[in-house]
C-alpha cells in the first residue's frame, strides 16, 4: 500500500480555487484513494474520493462548492446492493415485516430516471402512500403518453367525494355476467340537448362536459 503523501492542487489556480492539503492514501495502475483533492474544473473540493484507471467508476464525497454536501457513485455496469438476509431470525413472517432497505429524503424530491430501459417494482406486496395535507398535496399522478393497462382479479376504488372518468373519445363499460348502479339520482344527457335543452335541463351539462377546460 502506497504511502499517504500530500499533493498541491494549485494547478487548477488559473480555473477556479485551489488548495495545498491534497492527500493520496494510496494509488497504483488500477485506482487512486485521496482526501481534500480537486476536481479538475476546480470549483469543488472532494472531501474524499476513489477513483479507477478508466475514469467512469468512482466515488466522491465533495466538500463545497456547487456539490458541498454530496455523495456521488458512477458506475459504467451494473450497481447492485444486497441486504436483509438476517441470519439471526428464523421466522420468516419476522423477516418479512422488517424495514431492511432504508432511503429517507428529508427535503426535495426524490427521483429515479431510467434513459434506456424499464422501472420495474417487484415485491409481495406494493404501497403507495400520498401523506401530504391540504387540497394541492397528498396525491399520486400516473402521467402516460400511452396506455396505462390494469389487470388484476378484483378492482376496488373508494373516493369519499368524487370519481371522474372523462375521455374526448369512447368510453366503453362491460360486464358479461351483471352491471350494478345506484345512485339516489341518475341523470342522462346526449348531445340532442345542444339545439333544444330537454325539460329537466340538460344543456348546461351537455355544455360543461363538451368543454372540460375552458
Amino acid at each position: 500500500m502506497t504511502e499517504p503523501r500530500n499533493q498541491s492542487s494549485a494547478n487548477n489556480r488559473e480555473q477556479g480555487k485551489s488548495n495545498y492539503d491534497c492527500t493520496v492514501i494510496s494509488s497504483n495502475v488500477h485506482a487512486c484513494v485521496s482526501t481534500g483533492k480537486m476536481h479538475k474544473p476546480g470549483d469543488v473540493t472532494s472531501a474524499f474520493c476513489v477513483e479507477t484507471a478508466d475514469g467512469k467508476h468512482n466515488f466522491f464525497m465533495d466538500a463545497d462548492g456547487q456539490r458541498k454536501g454530496w455523495t456521488t457513485s458512477t458506475s459504467p455496469g451494473v450497481f447492485q446492493v444486497e441486504c436483509g438476509e438476517h441470519p439471526d431470525i428464523e421466522d420468516v413472517d419476522e423477516k418479512e415485516a422488517l424495514d431492511s432497505l432504508v432511503f429517507i429524503c428529508k427535503n426535495g424530491n426524490t427521483l429515479i430516471r431510467n434513459k434506456n430501459g424499464k422501472i420495474r417494482l417487484e415485491a409481495t406486496d406494493i404501497e403507495m402512500i400520498a401523506t401530504g395535507e391540504g387540497s394541492s398535496k397528498g396525491n399520486i399522478r400516473i402521467d402516460a403518453k400511452e396506455t396505462v393497462d390494469i389487470k388484476c382479479k378484483k378492482l376496488n376504488a373508494d373516493a369519499k367525494s368524487l370519481i371522474k372518468l372523462t375521455s374526448p373519445g369512447v368510453v366503453e363499460l362491460s360486464a358479461n355476467a351483471c352491471m350494478k348502479i345506484y345512485s339516489s339520482i341518475i341523470r342522462g344527457v346526449t348531445d340532442a340537448v345542444k339545439v333544444k335543452d330537454s325539460k329537466v335541463g340538460g344543456k348546461k351539462i351537455c355544455e360543461k362536459e363538451s368543454n372540460p377546460n375552458p
